[in-house]
């Protein structure tokens, strides 16, 4: 074989290599962010990937306010060393450990009475919310009816997102969706890789349009009669903020509630190839500044003299107002926790509810005790250990609670803006 023919052969061999490489090269973005799905909860890497989704993803930057509310700090907790559950004693250190804790805030009469951070989290990290976020599309939602961009929430969703239409969420009003009662099918098992939780996240990792992955689900019981968790309802409502207020959600969460509220950090909220938020669950913020909305909802949607979330909208998001929503053993329901406007209700409640993400994201509020509780966390065992993770975490949050004296009857008292 000549040299001439080698090195004909050698060229030709560089530029098939090139051409199989290019697309490997434009897609390279995509092909890393799956990677990065499918490894986001693995034991060596969930802290790691938890303190910073803002880097492994697109996202919209939320800025913290100009004049940043200060938290009063108040006399220091320490903690209850043990808590009751309904079936032993937990001690509370081995229960920090077990959930993978990487930030826990307590607020008591709006002064931090304790604050760390463990696992490499700190004060001036964001942190992901997953699901926690939802309660801030709620409150979204709220501020855009009180403003007049959408009539009712009786009003069928196909009203605003015309895309919807042929979809499950056919003809579903925006309080059935608000209330996770679409009847959409959808399978919410992150332990089942084929679950549609799971087949979502690969197919946003992959650059596919938030919006249409809603639009191909389908439904499968009458709207308005079982309460039955789908992340996508939220990815509706989010559709529906959009193209009624003709803003990103970003950008209105960003003057309507991080702004108002003094928060004192920059906020990420990830976004889809086409700049869309991810709204079930790609908020990225501090520890403190969770706090915040939590505190915003313990003085039904006030700061100072400005109400910020409608009060009535507070009151009814926070409490169930239907057979199907109501906790405890109900057989309309696949959860035990009630339900209201993206906001979860305990069992045994006395008012208290919660805002919940996976991996143990919490932000619980207690009026009773004038008490926000805020957890972020990395449980690497969250998918075997998903329901008692839950019933603990509620059952540690209430033993602060038991710290504190109740509340005494008075006016609904309103957060200060100093």
């Amino acid at each position: 074989m000549t040299s001439k023919l080698l090195k004909g052969l050698g060229w030709g061999l560089l530029i098939l290599v090139l051409l199989l490489a290019l697309p490997t090269a434009l897609h390279y973005d995509k092909i890393r962010r799956l990677q990065h799905v499918l490894s986001l909860f693995e034991a060596d890497r969930i802290v790691d990937n938890f303190l910073h989704m803002d880097t492994a993803f697109p996202t919209h930057k939320i800025s913290r306010s100009s004049e940043p509310r200060p938290l009063a700090r108040g006399p220091q907790l320490e903690l209850p060393a043990q808590f009751r559950t309904a079936d032993s004693t937990v001690l509370s250190q081995d229960f920090l450990d077990a959930t993978g804790t990487t930030g826990l805030l307590v607020l008591h009469r709006d002064s931090i009475v304790f604050e760390n951070y463990y696992r490499g989290h700190s004060a001036e990290q964001t942190h992901i919310s997953w699901s926690v976020g939802k309660s801030m599309v709620s409150a979204l939602m709220g501020i855009a009816l009180a403003e007049g961009h959408f009539a009712s929430i009786e009003d069928p969703i196909t009203q605003y997102v015309s895309e919807l239409k042929g979809s499950g969420y056919e003809g579903v009003s925006i309080k059935n969706i608000l209330q996770m009662s679409s009847g959409v099918r959808f399978e919410e098992d992150y332990a089942d890789f084929y679950s549609d939780i799971n087949r979502f996240g690969r197919s946003f990792a992959l650059g596919s349009s938030l919006d249409e992955f809603s639009t191909s689900l389908v439904n499968e019981r009458p709207p308005g009669s079982y309460h039955h968790y789908v992340s996508i309802n939220t990815q509706v409502l989010g559709m529906l903020l959009v193209r009624t207020t003709g803003r990103s959600l970003s950008d209105y969460l960003e003057e309507k509630i991080w702004h108002p509220l003094g928060m004192e950090g920059e906020a990420q909220w990830i976004i889809d190839d086409a700049g869309m938020e991810l709204a079930l669950g790609g908020l990225n913020a501090r520890l403190r500044d969770y706090a915040r909305f939590g505190q915003l909802y313990l003085h039904q949607g006030r700061v100072g003299d400005r109400q910020i979330v409608p009060q009535q909208w507070v009151l009814d998001s926070t409490r169930p107002d239907a057979p199907h929503l109501e906790p405890g053993d109900n057989p309309l329901s696949a959860h035990r926790k009630g339900y209201g406007y993206h906001w979860w209700i305990p069992e045994r409640s006395d008012g208290d509810f919660v805002a919940i993400g996976v991996y143990n994201q919490y932000i619980y509020v207690d009026p009773h005790k004038d008490l926000v509780v805020v957890k972020n966390s990395a449980n690497v065992h969250y998918e075997k250990d998903y329901d008692r993770s839950q019933t603990y975490s509620i059952d540690f949050f209430r033993a602060i609670g038991a710290t504190f004296p109740d509340r005494v009857a008075a006016a609904t008292p309103v957060l200060s803006t100093r």
